[in-house]
């Protein structure tokens, strides 16, 4: 298994970037944010990459930290959850953002993610929550998140119009400054 791969940063291709190595050219897929993250064509970087084989396929998925390539194998331990849907979560929540959500079993958060609905991502916070349970997160925080989410719900509002609101929401705040925040956005939207 190829597990970091360090060189020149040979191209930049949508979601894919090429690194070569000892003269040999590796095309990594990346989230958009890992290849913002990247330094310019011609430098050197390191990628943190995992390895996905299968019996059509081999293919690099690459990460600017090791903490997102842990992330990464984890999520792909759900079932139904493959290398493109973890990409997508990833390219669409931060590392912590993910793991606040599973640890606080809040599935509708994840359902901001492309291709995850609210049955996937309840599947993905079952079976998951466990294999990060000893992971040190801010719980405190997302627990609020969790009971505002529940406060909207109970005012009627859709799981769609509650994701747009959720991320601009300050976790550190009281409860009730954060609903009036989310009523607020809400309101304005």
């Amino acid at each position: 298994m190829i597990g970091r791969l360090r060189g020149v940063l040979v191209s930049r291709r949508g979601e894919v970037v090429c690194v070569e190595v000892g003269g040999v050219g590796y095309d990594v897929s990346m989230t958009p944010r890992g290849i913002a993250a990247l330094p310019g064509v011609g430098e050197e970087v390191v990628v943190h990459t995992h390895t996905h084989v299968r019996e059509d396929d081999l293919s690099l998925h690459g990460f600017g930290v090791e903490a997102d390539r842990d992330l990464f194998r984890i999520l792909l331990g759900a079932g139904g959850v493959g290398p493109k849907l973890a990409m997508s979560i990833l390219g669409t929540m931060t590392h912590q953002e993910i793991v606040r959500c599973i640890v606080a079993e809040d599935a509708d958060a994840l359902t901001v993610v492309p291709g995850v609905g609210k049955r996937g991502a309840q599947k993905i916070v079952l079976e998951l929550a466990p294999k990060l349970a000893g992971v040190d997160v801010e719980v405190v925080g997302s627990t609020s998140l969790v009971t505002v989410r529940q406060a909207l719900e109970g005012l009627g509002y859709s799981t769609e119009e509650i994701n747009g609101v959720m991320g601009e929401l300050d976790p550190d705040s009281a409860i009730e400054t954060q609903i009036k925040a989310a009523l607020r956005a809400l309101g304005r939207g």
